[in-house]
């Protein structure tokens, strides 16, 4: 049996989180009921901003739910990073209606994590059943499941879900015991760069906040950076002060705020959030200008949290082949796409085998220039 809802808040947390985060699985605070709720609650995720909630939920013959979709019926494609607006403009030209859509994400969040949340394969099946169904009954042309986990997209990718592959950079947690220790890893170039690049910004201290530490003059001066920057970076930022508050008040134990200070005023800053065996790199903003002030307060800093903690991985966001020089490695992410229109399903079948192949071969030759010392014979 299944069911639409328009409010992560129609589904009991203790349900939700069952689902998003099992006993045994490591914790990724990005799918939890408290994140979709800031969203939702703050406005950042709802009708008005394009992304109209309609979360799926798959019961079995009880009435308990088994499997959980976070689902939007979305009228545009921004906020998804993983593109589809070529696909929207062809099939506009032939006269088709590309929006609204059906998107199964975490918005504005490009983290691979649960999206079809279920207690079984089973369940999980029957979940993408039901979103190919929800097609016709909401008038959607297609269902888009981004950044999901590996093993559940190739599990379901076949006739009825398209397999779309991309590429992201993180960094890999070696048993380093220090900044140092993982500096000793690179390649001497590499290794000299990096060590510029942090002495470059003498005169900025920085300060890594979570919990308690983070207070509203904190996230005042954080929601600055952000709206400076994604101004100019989206146009439009996604998130608004609200939000802001609401996940410093629900999750402050999972948030890693870094503020980058000069003469003692907050000018740059970058949220994360912890999870138990990873830190996710989320948003970022500066106020001031300084070479280097973006790799300093988002990887290094982000880099030395995670040694500290032992956390097995540092997951930095889309796109950013400058990474690599960084430490970050090349990681291979997976979505699903289902078109209703047959047409448009099978001319998007063509150009996707054709980008797979271009995204491992592209991922191959980044990976021959991974920066450390032993795979350049250093």
């Amino acid at each position: 049996m299944a069911a639409t809802v328009a409010s992560v808040r129609s589904i009991a947390k203790d349900v939700w989180d069952g689902l998003a985060n099992p006993p045994g699985a490591p914790f990724n605070p990005l799918v939890s009921h408290d994140f979709f709720r800031c969203l939702e609650d703050s406005g950042a995720a709802t009708a008005r901003t394009g992304w109209l909630p309609c979360h799926h939920v798959e019961k079995d013959e009880t009435g308990r739910t088994i499997a959980i979709a976070p689902c939007y019926l979305k009228s545009h494609s921004l906020g998804e990073y993983v593109f589809d607006h070529g696909w929207a403009e062809a099939f506009n030209r032939a006269g088709g209606q590309y929006y609204p859509k059906l998107q199964v994400a975490v918005p504005f969040t490009p983290v691979t994590g649960p999206r079809l949340m279920a207690e079984t394969p089973a369940a999980r099946e029957k979940l993408a059943v039901s979103l190919v169904e929800s097609c016709g009954s909401l008038g959607a042309s297609s269902v888009h499941v981004t950044f999901l986990p590996e093993v559940n997209a190739r599990a379901l990718a076949g006739p009825l879900w398209l397999l779309r592959t991309d590429i992201q950079f993180q960094w890999h947690n070696r048993g380093f015991r220090s900044f140092s220790e993982f500096l000793s890893s690179l390649a001497s170039a590499k290794r000299k760069n990096i060590r510029r690049e942090r002495q470059s910004l003498g005169g900025i201290a920085f300060s890594c906040l979570t919990g308690k530490e983070i207070t509203e003059t904190h996230w005042d001066a954080f929601h600055v950076f952000y709206m400076e920057t994604g101004s100019r970076k989206w146009g439009r930022p996604y998130l608004n002060r609200k939000f802001f508050s609401l996940i410093g008040e629900a999750m402050a134990e999972h948030i890693l705020l870094v503020i980058a200070s000069r003469a003692g005023r907050p000018i740059a800053g970058a949220l994360n959030f912890i999870g138990c065996d990873a830190l996710y790199g989320r948003y970022w903003g500066a106020i001031e200008h300084h070479p280097n002030l973006h790799f300093e307060t988002c990887y290094y800093q982000a880099i030395e949290y995670a040694i500290d903690r032992r956390l097995a991985r540092v997951e930095a966001g889309a796109q950013g082949p400058h990474k690599l020089a960084r430490g970050y490695l090349p990681t291979t992410t997976f979505s699903l796409h289902h078109l209703a229109h047959r047409g448009l399903a099978t001319a998007v079948d063509r150009y996707l085998a054709e980008e797979r192949a271009s995204i491992a071969a592209e991922s191959e030759a980044l990976a021959r220039h991974a920066p450390f010392r032993h795979e350049e014979g250093e």
